[in-house]
């Protein structure tokens, strides 16, 4: 199939499939009761790289007010890894970088507090910027953290310096793939930090989406798929230059840009041309190393359905584990549905009594795992697994187990 359409950052032309997972919902769009029997909107879900700039991105078809609503389903604050890792973020940016009660932070795409809760907690002036209206108001009346209601970029940033709001530090967790209009929302940072600000970037880490196949985390409120490689190219655009990375565990695999502008003091440290190095060796800046990623994909879907037919022949109950939008992907793609998994548990309340998306699987709380005592819980937000398997163990008292998908289908 020949898809053609310009490049987010660079306007070329990008034509190149990385993966085509074919028509689905959109990943967050849950189903209340009500609706469950109506129609539902299926769209393309096809990811693409540019063979200018190397930025993967999907197949154009939203808005980004369509998909982060004013009751945007996900809230940060329920999963107590995350938390912990926010914390621990936080705690070591204000020691790398002196911040204090003088010191401004500002987070874009703040959520409900997650994470600026803990410089509050340490005396640091805190202010976030967050879209959807749902999310932003437990923010504010949980945490107390001044939230701006609006998406981010080049306007929300020259206002709120007219207001006198300069940042001398500024976070953007898992955002930046959220973006269609990247470049306008990276000139946003330039205009609203300090000279010698700092900004922390943490995304997903593209080279291990593909060495690890998770495809799963291609969804359609994620525009963009990135690498340091086409980071790099886009913050260099926008005046801005990257000075250090970390490679993090969290979400499968990624990556913490420390980023200044590109008059700031800060010396390039030896891990930016280590990851570099290793994105080269990978192949990052070969077309054909994308085109090859769609057969691992494949691979996937047999291999899962292959062994949870084998399970359910063998009359095996299976329930999932987390209505994630990854999973929302992964069942879609794969075709599977209550004909193989009864229903999905979740610990956020905001999700309990929805259907997921697609394949229209009632979402319980975690207790109902211990009333039905099922043989195999998937786990779908794998990227999570060590904490869910701990919150489940009492599933081992009558012999249940685990199963997660990527990188590989396989029982646990």
């Amino acid at each position: 199939m020949h898809v053609s359409q310009s490049c987010r950052h660079c306007s070329q032309p990008v034509t190149v499939v990385m993966a085509d997972l074919g028509a689905t919902p959109v990943s967050n769009d849950y189903l209340r009761p009500e609706a469950v029997d109506g129609p539902e909107p299926y769209y393309p879900l096809r990811a693409l790289v540019c063979e200018n700039c190397k930025l993967v991105q999907l197949q154009d078809f939203f808005k980004e007010d369509d998909l982060f609503r004013s009751d945007y389903a996900y809230f940060s604050s329920f999963s107590t890894s995350w938390l912990k890792h926010c914390e621990t973020y936080a705690n070591a940016m204000i020691a790398r970088f002196g911040l204090n009660p003088d010191s401004q932070v500002v987070e874009v795409a703040s959520n409900d507090g997650y994470l600026l809760q803990y410089f509050k907690q340490n005396g640091v002036k805190v202010l976030g910027v967050e879209p959807s209206l749902s999310v932003a108001q437990t923010a504010i009346d949980k945490h107390g953290i001044p939230t701006e209601v609006a998406f981010f970029g080049s306007a929300t940033a020259q206002g709120l310096v007219d207001r006198g709001v300069q940042a001398d530090h500024m976070a953007a967790n898992n955002v930046l793939a959220h973006v269609p209009a990247i470049n306008d929302f990276l000139d946003g940072f330039r205009i609203l930090l300090k000279p010698q600000g700092v900004i922390t970037f943490e995304f997903p880490h593209l080279l291990r989406l593909m060495e690890q196949s998770q495809f799963d985390t291609i969804y359609h409120e994620h525009f963009s798929y990135i690498s340091l490689l086409a980071a790099e190219r886009m913050l260099d655009a926008a005046g801005l230059r990257v000075f250090d990375v970390e490679e993090l565990p969290t979400h499968g695999g990624s990556l913490r840009l420390f980023v200044c502008h590109k008059g700031a003091d800060y010396a390039e440290e030896p891990r930016v041309a280590a990851a570099r190095a290793a994105e080269d060796a990978a192949g990052l800046d070969d077309i054909d190393t994308y085109r090859k990623f769609s057969e691992s994909v494949r691979r996937v879907k047999r291999d899962l359905l292959k062994l949870l037919v084998e399970l359910k022949e063998s009359g095996a109950r299976i329930v999932g584990y987390g209505a994630a939008a990854k999973g929302n992907t992964l069942l879609n793609y794969c075709g599977v549905g209550a004909d193989m998994i009864d229903y999905v548990v979740d610990m956020s309340p905001h999700k309990q009594g929805l259907y997921l998306p697609g394949t229209r699987l009632p979402i319980l709380s975690p207790d109902q795992i211990e009333k039905d005592r099922p043989d195999y819980v998937l786990i779908l937000p794998w990227n999570i697994k060590d904490e869910v398997m701990s919150q489940l163990a009492s599933i081992r008292t009558w012999g249940g187990k685990f199963i997660v998908a990527i990188p590989s289908p396989r029982v646990l």
